[in-house]
């Protein structure tokens, strides 16, 4: 119970449990485009990420009258998307429906291939100071961030982009403090050895600042 004076998310969700409807659609305002951004990260369709946010909101809603505030609210609520993102990746794999064909798309295509970027590049230590958004340059990050396995991409996406420490990213994940530091170093690895040959033929900018 420890979070529930502090953690205003936790005080929030206490109202949904009443079935306060505003208090719902205050907690949707604030996690719906971070719950987009972790499950576009982690798959590779835009329209999938925003079907699979509505899925888990309606986990959280389904979920409210059992609710019992013991951990950070977000930890909660992105256990629930990491089940959510699983069950999607396992029912795809059994559907074969591979999305990497995943053209081009319109105008949201270039800020995803940054937000891909930043992520990549980050974790990977290389730190450039900007990343040209050129489609080569796009999808060389993408496939290096889709390389990784989902749960070193989860990993990196809490760490990187909802500053959860490793004791929160063990909690969401089911996974002990150990194991955390270990796929965020095992991540950072991949990432460097995937993108360090295109930095040093300058196809990706290095621009390191001081």
């Amino acid at each position: 119970m420890r979070y529930q004076q502090s953690d205003p998310d936790v005080r929030l969700m206490l109202r949904v449990r009443d079935d306060d409807a505003g208090a719902f659609e205050e907690l949707v305002r604030r996690y719906e485009a971070r719950l987009v951004r972790l499950m576009h990260t982690l798959g590779p369709s835009h329209e999938l990420a925003e079907d699979l946010t509505q899925e888990v909101f309606l986990r959280v809603y389904r979920a409210r009258k059992r609710y019992e505030p013991g951990a950070k609210f977000s930890t909660w609520l992105f256990t629930i998307a990491g089940n959510v993102a699983r069950n999607s990746a396992r029912t795809m794999s059994r559907r074969r429906e591979v999305s990497e064909v995943d053209a081009p798309r319109s105008q949201d295509s270039p800020s995803n291939a940054q937000l891909l970027a930043s992520t990549a590049l980050d974790a990977s230590g290389l730190m450039p100071a900007r990343v040209s958004e050129g489609s080569e340059r796009a999808q060389i990050v993408r496939q290096a961030v889709e390389s990784l396995s989902e749960r070193q991409r989860m990993a990196l996406m809490l760490s990187r982009f909802e500053s959860m420490s490793y004791a929160e990213i063990a909690e969401t994940m089911d996974l002990t403090p150990k194991a955390v530091k270990s796929l965020l170093s095992r991540a950072r690895v991949n990432l460097k050895e995937m993108l360090q040959p295109y930095i040093d033929s300058g196809l990706i900018p290095k621009e390191v600042g001081p």
